[in-house]
């Protein structure tokens, strides 16, 4: 069993476990302290985005970090895929991600990257000057796509199509217990095995991606977790923030 999760504070409905921990962090909550939720009412992810899931059938969590450390969000991103399985993929910088099934019928499809769904997120916020941080996880264990906001579920504009592990509610918990347990020990490993296992998972290497101001070919992490880009015109630069999209499937 891991020494994270403990305090815990269940919550059968909330607007977001990533506030509820803030308001715990900032009023002193230990290092290890969890906040967990059958539903949220105002779930989110990075850039504002919502993250929605029937009651009961997601993984929603979130952890209070005294003293964080430098690659959190690469320890975090590896330790959700060991717990999701063998096929879980990192997009960066917070995505897990599965690889969905190429269209049938299409005699190109082979030729082409898998289209990738979206299974989990990860959203670390803080206050570095009190050492702190909070660190939310949500996974759709046992989510059925059908039952997701279409604009969840099929993706539109640059957003993944949501993907699921199609598990029994019944696996929320145990899927929980697992995360904890890969946290602590992710948590305690050496950098070099932290980046060498988040590439190991690289969803985007080799693929075509742009963002804000450009456009080239993901070529994995520097050893600042930053996203290195190949650029068409020679040369590679480093993205340390921000978003990126894949570029569309050809037809």
């Amino acid at each position: 069993m891991s020494a994270l999760g403990s305090p815990r504070l269940h919550l059968r409905l909330t607007d977001s476990t990533n506030e509820r921990a803030r308001e715990l962090a900032a009023a002193g909550a230990p290092h290890g302290t969890l906040v967990s939720a059958d539903e949220q009412s105002a779930g989110r992810g990075r850039q504002g985005r919502r993250w929605s899931a029937p009651p009961g059938s997601a993984l929603l969590m979130t952890l209070i970090l005294r003293d964080p450390q430098r690659l959190l969000p690469l320890m975090a991103a590896v330790a959700a895929c060991e717990a999701a399985g063998s096929g879980a993929l990192i997009k960066w910088p917070n995505d897990i991600v599965l690889e969905l099934p190429r269209g049938h019928g299409d005699p190109g499809a082979e030729r082409r990257p898998a289209p990738l769904g979206k299974l989990a997120g990860i959203l670390a916020e803080g206050r570095p000057q009190e050492g702190w941080v909070v660190l939310g996880i949500g996974m759709n264990v046992a989510v059925r796509l059908r039952d997701l906001p279409a604009e969840l579920r099929d993706g539109g504009g640059p957003g993944l199509p949501a993907a699921t592990l199609a598990r029994a509610s019944e696996d929320v918990e145990p899927m929980l217990e697992s995360l904890l347990e890969a946290l602590e020990r992710w948590l305690a490993a050496p950098e070099e095995a932290v980046l060498a296992a988040w590439r190991a998972r690289d969803a985007l290497v080799g693929r075509e991606i742009s963002w804000g101001s450009g456009a080239g070919i993901a070529a994995g992490i520097d050893g600042e977790g930053r996203l290195v880009v190949a650029l068409a015109g020679g040369g590679q630069t480093a993205l340390g923030a921000g978003e990126v999209h894949l570029a569309p499937l050809a037809d």
